[in-house]
């Protein structure tokens, strides 16, 4: 059996984009050479890894099953290389930190700019990533630490809690609510511009039903928080933001309030690789961080909650 490192890429770049177009683009290849370095893998392998139609392309069961080999050989490889670029590189030392998009456009800035007046010498890296691709970056090894909200660990990825934060609710500084110390999610009585994904389904689950029913509407979920406030900022609904993301919300001239009663939290994470020797670089960030993460945990009077 004769597999390449580059038959293994392209395998494996495939079954993520699920296009040989896409894939080629990525690789910088032209479709008719990766097709052939598949065919020579499966040639070599003796099994089909895909099953092709005229529109879709999905995975055989043989490419389902190796998968994961395939991952883990790319992997190791990219830990040797990790691991031998530090031995270079140990007295320096480099931190590529991997953080979900409001955490990447808010918080993270300014910890970042903190970290480098205390350690001039550690050039940090930020991966702005979707919150579901943090984990698999950290296990690619494609970052060397991760922070994002809470989520089922892969088998090499390892967590520590970072900080715990509860949901505000974002307003105009005209509104009624603007004054207020902290607001009861019943007393909101107009539509509330949310989150598709995790970061919605958490207020629906722990909300009473007739709560999250008359707040949360489909044509008022967006993808990304910096859309959500723009439509607050136009009128159109209130939004529901992190503390992490006080600045941001400062930035579009809106106000944030603590919500209460209930009180909601939502857990945030450290993420490493179980298998990544931690360079004196990522320690002393890992040391950091857990040092100023608390300033994003602003909770609401427990005495309302």
């Amino acid at each position: 059996m004769n597999i390449t490192l580059r038959q293994l890429r392209a395998f494996v770049a495939i079954a993520e984009y699920k296009s040989f177009t896409k894939t080629a683009d990525e690789l910088h290849l032209t479709q008719s050479s990766l097709s052939g370095i598949i065919k020579e893998l499966e040639k070599n392998l003796g099994v089909q890894l895909f099953d092709r139609t005229t529109r879709q392309l999905h995975l055989s069961g043989a490419g389902e099953r190796l998968l994961p080999y395939a991952f883990r050989v790319l992997g190791e490889l990219r830990l040797l290389g990790n691991e031998l670029d530090d031995l270079k590189d140990f007295d320096q030392g480099k931190v590529r930190l991997a953080a979900s998009q409001q955490l990447a456009a808010s918080a993270m800035p300014g910890l970042i700019h903190q970290f480098r007046q205390a350690h001039p010498n550690i050039p940090v890296t930020l991966l702005d990533c979707s919150i579901e691709e943090v984990i698999s970056r950290v296990q690619s090894l494609e970052a060397d630490i991760g922070i994002g909200p809470e989520r089922v660990l892969t088998q090499d990825v390892a967590a520590s809690a970072l900080f715990s934060a509860d949901f505000c609710l974002v307003v105009p500084p005209c509104h009624a609510f603007a004054d207020r110390p902290w607001v009861a999610w019943d007393d909101i009585d107009e539509p509330v511009t949310t989150l598709r994904g995790n970061f919605t389904q958490t207020l629906i689950d722990e909300l009473p039903k007739e709560i999250s029913h008359r707040l949360f509407r489909p044509d008022y979920q967006v993808n990304f928080l910096s859309t959500a406030l723009g439509m607050t900022q136009k009128g159109f609904g209130l939004s529901i933001a992190m503390p992490y993301a006080k600045n941001w919300v400062d930035q579009h001239g809106l106000v944030m309030i603590p919500l209460a009663s209930p009180i909601i939290s939502r857990r945030f994470m450290l993420y490493t690789h179980k298998r990544r020797s931690a360079t004196p670089a990522i320690t002393a960030f890992m040391t950091f961080i857990h040092t100023h993460a608390n300033s994003w945990s602003v909770n609401a009077p427990a005495s309302h909650g």
